[in-house]
């Protein structure tokens, strides 16, 4: 398992694949993509999850992290989510924050991300805002 820095491009395939397969390809493409850091696991060469992190400020957003089906439960995105809080260590960033599925919650609190309880809905899906301050 190897994590690399790839392009915003590379991570459409899984987001559309993962997140949104009933969604046109185009609404995985964010506009602020060329803004952030991206992050990609490699099995044998094969790209298998992925991750966008956005900074401003102190504070970075990470965004659209997804594992191939047949990759999930393996430890993978949970490698990668501990990757990207180094690498915001790293930046001095003070606090990392997501909009996570709620279905997804328990998931980002083993990672020691807390919940705010503040909700909403997009695209017929329930999310929460979790953070965690480094």
């Amino acid at each position: 398992m190897e994590i690399k820095t790839i392009k915003a491009s590379d991570t459409w395939q899984i987001r559309h694949e993962v997140m949104w397969p009933d969604q046109p390809f185009e609404f995985v493409q964010l506009e602020e993509d060329e803004l952030g850091y991206h992050f990609g696991v490699f099995e044998e060469d094969k790209l298998v999850s992925i991750v966008s992190c956005f900074i401003e400020g102190k504070e970075m957003q990470f965004r659209k992290l997804a594992t191939l089906e047949e990759y999930q439960g393996k430890g993978i995105a949970s490698y990668l989510l501990k990757h990207i809080l180094e690498f915001a260590k790293n930046k001095n960033i003070q606090k990392v924050w997501c909009n996570a599925r709620s279905n997804k919650k328990s998931f980002y609190e083993k990672i020691g991300l807390t919940d705010t309880h503040k909700t909403f809905i997009k695209a017929g899906q329930e999310f929460t805002i979790m953070e965690i301050d480094l």
